[in-house]
Parts: structure tokens; C-alpha cells; sequence
């Protein structure tokens, strides 16, 4: 063995020593540092979907709102006729 073969052992050594004692423990830290991030995703993105189904569900009468605020109109309108009618009456004049 020649003292070129020698120094290339070595650094083939130090090498093994830094890819086990510094690359893969750095790899598996950051590894669990994204699987933390992603599950902490998961959970917010659960909290979105059952709390967006519960808008959904709050919002099932929104068409009867439609249905109301036209009867309201309708109602208003009569009634509006009605008040008029009622005023002649007591004031002693004919519908």
C-alpha cells in the first residue's frame, strides 16, 4: 500500500464517519421536522372541512329567507292599502 491508497483510505474513512455522524442524523431531524409540519396540516385542514360542512348546514334555510322577504313585499304592499282604507274610516270618510 502506497501513501496515495493510505490517504485516500482515510479520507474514505472520514467521509463514512461524517455521512453517520452528521448527514444522516441532519436528514432524519429535518425528515421529522416536515412530518410534524404535515401532520399539523392535516389537522387544520380536518377542522376546515368540519367546520365548512357546518356553514353548509347553518345555510340550508337561506332559500326560505328568499321566500319570506317576497312574502314580506307582498304583505307591505296590501298592507299598505289596508292602512290606507282604515285611515278614511276613522277620519269618517268611504273607502
Amino acid at each position: 500500500m502506497d501513501a496515495s491508497s493510505g490517504a485516500a483510505a482515510v479520507w474514505w474513512w472520514l467521509g463514512l464517519v461524517v455521512l453517520y455522524l452528521v448527514v444522516i442524523p441532519l436528514v432524519l431531524y429535518l425528515a421529522e421536522n416536515i412530518r410534524r409540519l404535515v401532520s399539523e396540516i392535516k389537522r387544520y385542514s380536518d377542522d376546515v372541512v368540519e367546520y365548512g360542512t357546518a356553514i353548509v348546514h347553518n345555510l340550508e334555510p337561506v332559500p326560505a329567507l328568499v321566500e319570506t322577504r317576497e312574502l314580506i313585499s307582498n304583505i307591505t304592499a296590501g298592507l299598505g292599502g289596508y292602512l290606507g282604507s282604515v285611515d278614511k274610516l276613522l277620519k269618517g270618510g268611504r273607502p
